[in-house]
């Protein structure tokens, strides 16, 4: 490890000195080996819980042996989960067998819209992943995920009557170790782990990647403050996943607040075009480049990685670049778009389709009509635009001829399936959105752009997994707009 800055100096002198603490670190800014330096600086014995396998597999290979590294579903198996070891390899069975089990027999009507039974049983499994993620400790009605054509808040509250009991049958047949209905899955153990108020025998404990940890989780860590140290580490400006039940838990957290902020990962310039997005995310840290390493912001002709906003904005980039002769690879996105293009295929033709996006229209003109009309459906209209543009067909076609990483010339990836990772050459994809000007008639430098907080935090993930060269692409206008906060 190289020698510990100032701030890694001062993050093990608090951590000594025994203090819950969250620790702010930047992209690249050596947070495992922070972490490292705290666990060597003691004789105590602690706990790391990590975000997924490979992190913990890799933490475990680096931490001292005081330090027991695992994911928070390996530790809910390991207390409660293994009495479910028989359910989590049950065979997968489509989700209206589930649901016919579970006494859902027919369709229903809300409003204009047929419910069939598979969207209700489909549902009634999505209500039960969106209780185990939250923090609550019984089924409500906020639980219910929102169906697209059911938009009015009665329409919603009819379709929840509709689900709840049916949810309620099914979290009590999870319950049962031996043999069930609903195919049992690891979020179900963790659930159940954390409703019994568990304690984690550790003197001290570290939670990574705290900016994206469920609430579920949340509870049970903050509930050992009263015998375990606690320290928080993660990125407040990464935090990308509120859509499946994250939360940013870091900022609220009542611990004293400290930063890492020199990243070892680029140089100055790219940290420039990180600290412009930190600025307009309103994140609490903004970032320091290594002059050592050489960086630079320009054109990329070849780069080894595009990042896209959305799955159908990457979809758009695979296609141009294999209509250019490229091997590409596809960052885990290829099937997603497979199924959306079978889904567009049976509306085009005049069929139903059970996928649970598209599955309350009944023609692809139906679906037209809503991305066109409805504020609702405006994000589906990129992926409207693409089948007008090249049809299904093409789309499952190019799905076909994508590469593994390895063989590929390039990577196209989502900004959310990138994280954590870093590539030489990295060119930002088109689908980005332009902010609209506050004011028209003023100067682009004397006003920050009106951008969202998700799209600020999700451009400077993209940013920050350049390396040496970072061609802009789709974020090229903030060359122009000057709005570094602090110059």
């Amino acid at each position: 490890m190289h020698t510990p800055t100032p701030e890694q100096v001062h993050a093990a002198d608090s951590f000594r000195s025994g203090q819950h603490l969250a620790l702010q670190a930047g992209a690249g800014t050596g947070k495992t080996s922070t972490l490292c330096l705290l666990a060597a600086s003691t004789k105590r014995r602690g706990r790391y819980l990590a975000f997924n396998k490979d992190i913990a597999r890799d933490a475990a290979a680096r931490f001292p042996s005081t330090v027991q590294c695992r994911t928070a579903h390996a530790t809910a198996f390991a207390a409660l989960g293994h009495r479910y070891a028989d359910r989590l390899n049950s065979p997968r069975q489509p989700a209206w067998k589930i649901g016919q089990a579970l006494g859902i027999l027919r369709s229903l009507r809300i409003a204009d819209y047929e419910i069939s039974q598979r969207t209700l049983s489909h549902n009634v499994l999505r209500t039960i992943t969106r209780f185990c993620h939250s923090a609550d400790a019984t089924l409500t009605h906020h639980h219910v995920p929102r169906v697209r054509g059911l938009d009015r808040p009665a329409d919603h509250r009819q379709f929840a009557e509709l689900v709840l009991p049916f949810a309620a049958k099914a979290w009590a047949d999870l319950q049962r170790p031996d043999h069930g209905i609903v195919r049992f899955e690891h979020d179900h153990y963790l659930k159940m782990w954390a409703l019994t108020g568990p304690k984690i025998e550790a003197d001290f404990l570290f939670l990574d990647e705290a900016q994206d940890t469920n609430p579920v989780l949340e509870r049970v860590f903050i509930a050992q403050r009263d015998h375990a140290q606690l320290v928080m580490v993660g990125d407040s400006a990464q935090a990308i996943y509120g859509w499946r039940g994250a939360t940013d838990v870091m900022t609220g957290f009542d611990a004293e607040q400290l930063t890492l902020t020199r990243s070892f990962r680029f140089g100055p310039q790219i940290a420039d075009e990180a600290n412009r997005w930190l600025a307009l995310a309103d994140a609490p840290i903004r970032l320091t480049g290594t002059t050592s390493i050489p960086a630079e912001v320009s054109s990329v002709e070849h780069p080894d990685a595009v990042l896209c906003r959305t799955n159908i904005g990457a979809m758009t980039e695979v296609m141009h670049l294999l209509g250019e002769g490229h091997r590409v690879a596809l960052t885990r996105g290829g099937q997603q778009l497979a199924q959306l293009a079978l889904a567009a295929r049976d509306l085009k033709e005049g069929r139903r389709t059970h996928h649970p996006e598209l599955v309350l229209f009944a023609s692809w003109g139906d679906l037209q009509d809503y991305t066109a009309y409805d504020p609702a459906g405006r994000d589906l209209q990129p992926f409207v635009d693409l089948v007008d543009t090249h049809g299904p067909d093409a789309i499952l076609a190019a799905v076909s001829q994508l590469a593994e990483e390895t063989h590929a010339d390039v990577t196209v990836s989502t900004a959310h399936k990138a994280k954590g990772r870093e590539w030489p050459a990295v060119r930002i994809g088109k689908d980005f959105p332009k902010p609209k000007d506050t004011d028209p008639g003023a100067p682009a430098a004397s006003q920050p752009p009106e951008v969202s907080d998700l799209d600020a935090r999700l451009a400077y993930v993209a940013i920050t997994r350049a390396r040496n060269r970072l061609d802009l692409g789709g974020l090229a206008w903030t060359a122009s707009a000057q709005q570094v906060e602090g110059g």
